[in-house]
């Protein structure tokens, strides 16, 4: 679906969400003493778990 040229950010919740997560990701990146977060920590702040690929 190819948004209009009258569709704002604010009328798409996908986008905010994505504008949302990028905005943690960035704080917690301001906050770490680390060059770069873990991706440990990254899954933390989406909180999202990472699920162990299956052998096959």
């Amino acid at each position: 679906m190819t948004p209009s040229l009258m569709t704002s950010v604010q009328d798409d919740p996908v986008a905010l969400a994505e504008i949302d997560l990028c905005g943690e990701l960035m704080i917690a990146a301001a906050a770490t003493v680390e060059e770069r977060l873990s991706f440990a920590r990254i899954d933390e702040v989406l909180e999202v778990a990472r699920v162990p690929a299956q052998a096959g």
